[in-house]
């Protein structure tokens, strides 16, 4: 089942925007992936960071009231040290809730016990220096001191162990995240080419698709504007062109129909017209041999009018009974080596006192030895006399026609040419030279034909096995040039 140009192009934009969909939500999820690590570093870890910064300031602050307690024995700076030591123990507890690594929860947990160790040494301290006198200055005591400075040492290594934690996870979450980055970046620039290319081989086929048929339904037109109405295009289309291509062929097939037609009438006509005219040529013929009696000037004049009349008529119904039967495969030919340069020679004389007339030269050139080939001699004639009689209708007085003869060992062929000086053909007119009754833009009073000379030509060289083209520019002449296979020297011996 063919699909038609609609359901094309929207499947074709479906999977196109089903791929770049895909690659925003890949986009998309590894944004997000960022993101989430971005907000767990600001919400989590930088701030459990400093957090743990502040007591250790606390509690370096803890030990600066303690030491001035102990020395001055100033309540004031007792009430400063409880209230650090609570402040400490609140934001230790709130760290704790937050905390959801075990490693940093064994942290906090140890500087928890840390702290009461070192609260309870020193009320112990306190209760001693009570006992040996209240209100004295307090001597140093080193073995506090040191016991003291070694709580001190150990709460303040575990706060630095878990601030170190944090900012590790900071550092290898920052890490992570422009891998992440980077890879995501990579991953999408890829996806978008490989979406990109995907994109344009789906558009790319959905064109061919649809703009092949068109092209070779075009071709098709062309061939049936042409003259070639036959054969009907087989092509696989959407239904809307599959619909076109059926009319285009049954348009065709009608206009061969016609042509047919054409051509069996024309072929009917001018076989019917063929013996009247030969009697009128005839009756004429006797008329100028003066049988019936004498004639004046006058009656004499009319009858060779009427005898060039009557010649040209025949010569065109000939023309067109042997176009018909070449078309229709009926015509037949006696295939013999034949001396083409002879053959050329002859049509050259039937056409000398025209260019003498004319005042236009006749040149005959053979490159090499004599020129045989395998033809029917009689129809090699036929297309060099209209050859010859096209090129001097457009010629102009003191022009030249050349006829090349060019034969090439090595390819096996010879090459005819038939050169003129005349005004040439324009480009619009070289595709349809060769059509029947086709006479182009160059037609005018010194050049009245029937336009089937070219045409007889190319159905007689096609018919030989070779190919016939027409070289010109405007203003520089016509060049016809044919080729024949060359006739092996065995079969030129037995001719």
């Amino acid at each position: 089942m063919q699909l038609s140009i609609f359901w094309r192009l929207v499947m074709t934009s479906l999977v196109i925007i089903t791929v770049m969909g895909g690659v925003n939500i890949y986009a998309l999820l590894q944004l997000r992936q960022l993101t989430a690590m971005s907000t767990q570093m600001a919400s989590y870890h930088y701030p459990a960071a400093e957090s743990a910064k502040r007591l250790l300031g606390s509690l370096f602050a803890q030990l600066n009231s303690e030491k001035k307690y102990l020395a001055t024995r100033d309540h004031t700076f007792l009430t400063n040290l409880t209230e650090e030591v609570g402040e400490f123990q609140r934001s230790l507890q709130l760290l704790r809730g937050q905390e959801s690594s075990s490693q940093g929860l064994k942290l906090l947990q140890e500087t928890d016990e840390l702290l009461k160790e070192r609260v309870k040494l020193f009320q112990d301290e306190i209760q001693t220096a009570k006992g040996k006198g209240k209100g004295k200055i307090r001597q140093a005591d080193p073995e506090y001191d040191i016991r003291r400075d070694a709580l001190m040492d150990r709460m303040s290594f575990s706060i630095q162990g878990y601030i170190d934690l944090h900012e590790a996870r900071v550092s290898v979450g920052v890490t992570e995240s422009r891998a992440n980055a980077a890879q995501a970046e990579a991953v999408t620039q890829q996806l978008v080419l490989v979406a990109l290319v995907f994109g344009l081989g789906l558009a790319g086929i959905a064109s061919y698709t649809i703009l092949r048929p068109l092209r070779q339904l075009q071709g098709h037109i062309k061939q049936i504007g042409q003259g070639n109405f036959g054969g009907s295009l087989q092509i696989k289309a959407p239904a809307e062109l599959r619909e076109l291509v059926d009319t285009v062929n049954w348009m065709g097939t009608k206009l061969q129909e016609i042509d047919d037609m054409k051509t069996e009438f024309l072929a009917h006509v001018s076989h019917e017209l063929r013996t009247p005219m030969a009697s009128i040529q005839e009756g004429t013929h006797l008329l100028l041999d003066e049988i019936p009696g004498p004639l004046v000037q006058e009656q004499r004049t009319t009858l060779r009018i009427m005898a060039d009349s009557s010649r040209r008529l025949i010569h065109l119904i000939s023309t067109i009974l042997d176009l018909s039967k070449m078309e229709a495969g009926m015509m037949e030919y006696r295939i013999v080596p034949v001396d083409l340069q002879r053959i050329g020679e002859v049509s050259i004389n039937k056409v000398r006192l025209l260019a003498d007339s004319k005042h236009v030269q006749l040149v005959l050139e053979n490159i090499g030895e004599r020129s045989w080939v395998n033809a029917d001699a009689s129809r090699l004639e036929q297309v060099l006399d209209n050859l010859l009689s096209n090129a001097l209708k457009f010629s102009p007085a003191g022009g030249v026609v050349k006829v090349q003869l060019k034969p090439d060992l090595q390819a096996g062929v010879l090459e005819v040419v038939v050169s003129d000086t005349g005004p040439g053909i324009d480009p619009e007119d070289l595709p349809h030279i060769f059509e029947r009754f086709y006479q182009g833009r160059t037609k005018g009073k010194h050049t009245a034909g029937s336009g089937l000379g070219l045409a007889l030509a190319k159905n007689v060289v096609e018919a030989h096995g070779g190919r016939i083209w027409i070289e010109s520019e405007k203003g520089k002449g016509v060049t016809v040039r044919f080729i024949l296979r060359l006739a092996k020297p065995e079969k030129v011996g037995q001719a």
